[in-house]
C-alpha cells in the first residue's frame, strides 16, 4: 500500500513540476532571444516574496483565484468545461453589490444575504447552460461562452443611472455598500490587510474535498464524469448530475469576487477585476482539481501577477509573467498526457510481473504435488 501511495503522489506531482520547468525554460529562451538576461527577471520576482506587503497582495489575489478555480474544478470532475465562470463571477459580484447598496440589515443577516445573493446568481447563470445541455444537448462550452457575453450586457444595463447604477465621474458603479455588509480583514500594519473572506476560500476548499471524497453525491459526481454508462448502470441519473454540477459550479463561481468586494472596494465598478474566471481554468488544470494543488497554483498565479510589475523598474517587460502563465497552461496539458502514458506503462509492467510471478508459483506448486503423489 505504501508503494502504491508513493507512486500515486509521484504521478500527481510529476505533471505540474514538468509544466513549470518547461514554462521557466521557454520563458528564459524568449528573454535570451530578445537580448535580455534570461535569469535576472526571475530573481527580481523571487525577491518580491521577501516583502510583507507583496505577501499580503499575493494572498488576497490568490483567494479570488482559488474560489474561481474550485468552481472550474467541480465541472472538470464531472467532465464538464464550465468556461462561463468569469461571467458567473462578475454577475454574482454585481448583484451582491447592488443588494449591499440598497439593503441595510444587521451584519449577522446582511453578510449571509450577500453571500446567498452572489451564490444564487452564479448558480442561476450556470444553470441555464446546464438545462440547455440536459434538455437540448447544447455543449456547455458554447452555452457558457455565450452566457459570458450576455452577462456583460446585463451588467452594462444594470449600470445605467436610471436603472441601478450610480455615476461617479467617468466611472460606472453600483454605489457604496452599507457597512453592515463589509467584512473586516486581518490587519498586518504597514504590510496591509488580508481580506477577511480568505477564510471563506479555505472553507470552500475543505468543503470541496469533503463533498467529493466523503459523500454519496461526490461519488456519483465522479462516477458520472468517469463513465456515464457505468453511472447509469449503477442507478445514477447522469442528466441530474450534469445539472447539479453546473448549479454547484456556478454557485461557487458567484462567490469568487466577494473577498475583494466585501473586504476592499465595497462597490462594483469599472475597475473591478475581470478575467479571473478564465485564469481559474489554468489554475484548476495545474492543480489537478485537487484543493491542495489548486492552492499552490493560485499562489503561483498571484505571485506572477503581483511580482511582475517590479520588472518595469529594471527595463524588463512585465508581460513575461503573462507569457509564463500561457506556457504553463499549454505545458500542463502536454505534461499530464506524458505522465499518464508513463503511469500506464508502469502499471502494465507491474501487472505483467505479477502475472509472471503467479505463473511461476503455480508451476512450482504443480511440481510439488507431482513429487508428493509419486
Amino acid at each position: 500500500m505504501k508503494k502504491f501511495d508513493k507512486e500515486r503522489v509521484l504521478l500527481a506531482v510529476a505533471g505540474p513540476a514538468m509544466a513549470l520547468a518547461v514554462a521557466f525554460v521557454i520563458s528564459a529562451v524568449v528573454l535570451l532571444a530578445s537580448g535580455k538576461n534570461p535569469v535576472e527577471p526571475f530573481q527580481i520576482m523571487f525577491e518580491q516574496l521577501g516583502y510583507s506587503d507583496k505577501q499580503v497582495l499575493i494572498i488576497n489575489q490568490a483567494s479570488l483565484y482559488y474560489i474561481a478555480a474550485l468552481a472550474v474544478a467541480i465541472g472538470f470532475r464531472m467532465n464538464l468545461f464550465n468556461i462561463g465562470v468569469d461571467g458567473q463571477y462578475q454577475l454574482g459580484a454585481m448583484i451582491a453589490a447592488i443588494v449591499g447598496a440598497h439593503m441595510n440589515l444587521p451584519a449577522v443577516i446582511q453578510v449571509p444575504l450577500l453571500l446567498l445573493a452572489a451564490a444564487a446568481t452564479g448558480s442561476l447563470w450556470a444553470g441555464i447552460a446546464g438545462v440547455l445541455k440536459v434538455t437540448r444537448g447544447v455543449s456547455e462550452v458554447v452555452a457558457t461562452i455565450m452566457l459570458n457575453a450576455i452577462a456583460v450586457s446585463v451588467i452594462s444595463y444594470l449600470w445605467l443611472p436610471d436603472v441601478l447604477g450610480v455615476k461617479q465621474g467617468n466611472n460606472n458603479t453600483t454605489g457604496e455598500m452599507y457597512e453592515s455588509g463589509w467584512i473586516p480583514g486581518f490587519d498586518l500594519g504597514d504590510a496591509g490587510e488580508i481580506y477577511g473572506l480568505v477564510v471563506l476560500a479555505a472553507l470552500l476548499g475543505i468543503g470541496y474535498w469533503v463533498l467529493l471524497n466523503r459523500t454519496r453525491f461526490g461519488f456519483d459526481l465522479r462516477a458520472s464524469g468517469a463513465s456515464e454508462s457505468a453511472a447509469t448502470a449503477s442507478g445514477v441519473n447522469p442528466k441530474r448530475m450534469v445539472l447539479s454540477a453546473m448549479l454547484l459550479s456556478g454557485a461557487i463561481a458567484g462567490l469568487a469576487g466577494l473577498p475583494i468586494l466585501m473586504g476592499s472596494t465595497h462597490t462594483y465598478n469599472l475597475n473591478f477585476p475581470t478575467g479571473i474566471g478564465f485564469l481559474g481554468i489554468g489554475i484548476a488544470l495545474l492543480g489537478r482539481n485537487s484543493p491542495v494543488g489548486i492552492l499552490f497554483a493560485s499562489l503561483l498565479w498571484a505571485w506572477l501577477d503581483k511580482a511582475s510589475p517590479e520588472l518595469d523598474f529594471y527595463d524588463y517587460d512585465k508581460e513575461i509573467a503573462v507569457i509564463m502563465q500561457g506556457i504553463i497552461v499549454l505545458a500542463v496539458v502536454v505534461s499530464y498526457e506524458v505522465v499518464r502514458e508513463w503511469g500506464l506503462r508502469r502499471q502494465q509492467r507491474r501487472v505483467g510481473a505479477e502475472l509472471a510471478a503467479g505463473h511461476v508459483l503455480g508451476a512450482t506448486d504443480n511440481n510439488v504435488k507431482k513429487e508428493v503423489a509419486g
